[in-house]
């Protein structure tokens, strides 16, 4: 009964773990839209300024420490055995929780420090992109994070859904087809050298390497605050990264420029709903799934951002971009059935079964013709007697 009832936990929360990761895709295309209307519509065209300001915003989570108790008394606190709340309703979340440690706040700030110069530069990466090439462009790349997360899932790897098989390299590969296509048809749309194709592949292997690592240090969303962790990377993106403003505006690259009361509107709801939101919906996913499941599902937005950017502003893709986008959607399904099925590699199975076929058969001819040759000599032997 109990391993049914685990069995049956862990279904929902993988299914759960996709419905989240499909929302934030969702609020992504809207915020990569609202983000180019930012940029071209509203003329304010400054993506390290957008970038450090929706930062910044998650240290809006840290208002937390003045109503919840629980992370007051952390505080002081050292590292504790996390105790299961009488509040919490899913039972799943009862039973993981059980032994695991829970981080203190030092931990926590310790480690947003670990991950805030990489989570900027990916999204820094992913707001210059929408600055110089379309956002269907840009989602499609974006999604190409799944190969440099199989890469490093394989070297730190944190469940058994992250484990490397033949058959997640077969998707990825497709994917990376998909992400040589879409790049090709963006060398024409850009009309030169694909400055926003370039950084979008930037942020892709930024996020990679941010969420692997991230879940090879905290294997268990139960352990850690995702809210007090995203509080701190706002704090500490706010503290360290103020000197770029000066850097940018002196060497020519993003001369700085307050925003106008609209402009600093749209930011803001960008920031809140777009950053703040969506990326500790975006982890949350990330934990009720896996590191490649949640790094493939950055393909859903490609469809979406298609869709957006063909009826709303009426964008004409060449059909090169619509056939790239193929391999990569089918990599995401791929890849989802396969961890669904306690991680299946069909692939490595079929190549398994005809690498026996084909000892079998190499052991077969040579027992025949080890047999051929004792009834040669036999014969040789009985013609000379």
């Amino acid at each position: 009964m109990t391993r049914w009832l685990e069995t049956a936990i862990e279904k929902y929360r993988f299914v759960f773990g996709l419905f989240i990761l499909f929302i934030v895709d969702l609020i992504w295309v809207l915020s990569s839209e609202l983000t180019k209307f930012i940029y071209q519509d509203a003329d304010y065209n400054k993506p390290f300024f957008t970038t450090y300001f929706k930062t910044a915003l998650f240290s809006l989570y840290l208002l937390g420490f003045l109503w919840k108790k629980s992370w007051r008394k952390m505080c002081t606190a050292p590292t504790l055995e996390y105790e299961p709340s009488q509040d919490i309703a899913d039972e799943h979340a009862n039973l993981d929780s059980l032994g695991v440690s829970r981080f203190s706040v030092r931990e926590v700030s310790s480690l947003a420090i670990t991950f805030c110069l990489l989570w900027f530069i990916g999204n820094y990466s992913y707001q210059a992109a929408l600055s110089d090439t379309e956002a269907g462009i840009v989602n499609v790349l974006s999604s190409s994070s799944s190969l440099f997360t199989l890469i490093f899932a394989a070297f730190l790897p944190s469940s058994t859904l992250d484990r490397f098989t033949l058959s997640k390299l077969v998707a990825v590969i497709l994917s990376i087809i998909g992400v040589a296509l879409v790049s090709y048809s963006d060398l024409k749309i850009e009309k030169g050298f694909p400055v926003g194709a370039i950084w979008s592949l930037v942020g892709a292997v930024s996020y990679a390497g941010y969420l692997v690592v991230f879940k090879y240090k905290v294997n268990d969303e139960s352990a850690l605050d995702i809210r007090m962790f995203f509080g701190f990377v706002g704090l500490m993106n706010t503290i360290i990264l103020w000197p770029g403003f000066f850097l940018l505006h002196f060497s020519g690259e993003e001369s700085f420029q307050l925003p106008n009361r609209n402009q600093f509107l749209y930011i803001l709801v960008n920031g809140l709903v777009g950053t703040v939101v969506s990326e500790a919906l975006w982890l949350w996913g990330c934990f009720l799934t896996s590191s490649l499941v949640g790094t493939l599902a950055m393909s859903l937005t490609i469809p979406l951002s298609m869709l957006a950017d063909g009826i709303v502003k009426g964008i004409d893709y060449s059909f090169l971009f619509y056939i790239g986008a193929i391999p990569l959607l089918f990599a995401f399904v791929a890849v989802t059935v396969l961890s669904k099925f306690d991680n299946a590699d069909p692939v490595g199975d079929w190549i398994k079964r005809i690498c026996c076929r084909k000892l079998e058969n190499t052991d077969r001819d040579k027992v025949k013709h080890e047999s051929e040759q004792r009834e040669f000599l036999l014969s040789e032997s009985d013609s000379a007697l």
